[in-house]
């Protein structure tokens, strides 16, 4: 009996994603949560701390965790490593002069051994604006060919029309599950 508890709460641990959201400031981190959930995009205030989301898709409940990509906030980001599945970066397709900070900042991230194991889901956001870099130029750029210690997919995306946001969504929920849930 003991163990079928067990097995019972294993089971629907498994319906729970816990996503972390994280790119620099401007990014579109919060726009692309409220185009997932359905709200109004028309105003979107910088985020100071952090801010949760739950969404459900395809019988899971996905828990994004936003946090602020303001300079002066990104030393705090650790602070929500614990019991990520997934770490979700958004790039700012059209900021062309921060892609080096951006690149830097991500290759930190994956350095650190809490979230060791997530996939990585990045979205290049704003290709709805024209000039913008596309996923093939991005993989260059953020030298993403060098990550080999996580699982990785790179989207285009845009946060305003929504284009892309559930295709990017489809591959992490995937690519979680087949990491991770071995019970269902």
């Amino acid at each position: 009996m003991v163990l079928l508890t067990i097995i019972k709460k294993i089971q629907e641990k498994e319906k729970h994603m816990r996503f972390l959201i994280l790119g620099l400031d401007n990014a579109g981190k919060t726009t692309i949560l409220k185009k997932l959930n359905n709200e109004d995009t028309s105003e979107i205030s910088p985020t100071l701390g952090f801010s949760i989301k739950t969404l459900c898709y395809e019988g899971y409940q996905l828990n994004f965790w936003d946090v602020g990509g303001q300079k002066s906030l990104r030393s705090y980001w650790r602070n929500y490593f614990e019991q990520t599945d997934a770490l979700i970066w958004v790039v700012d397709s059209t900021d062309f002069d921060r892609l080096e900070d951006c690149k830097k900042e991500l290759h930190n991230l994956l350095k650190e051994e809490r979230l060791s194991g997530a996939s990585l889901l990045i979205l290049a956001n704003k290709q709805d604006v024209k000039g913008s870099f596309s996923k093939e130029q991005l993989t260059i750029i953020l030298d993403l060919q060098k990550i080999k210690t996580h699982h990785w997919y790179i989207q285009e995306c845009s946060a305003v029309t929504g284009e892309n946001l559930v295709t990017g969504i489809r591959w992490v929920v995937k690519d979680v599950c087949s990491r991770i849930f071995l019970l269902s």
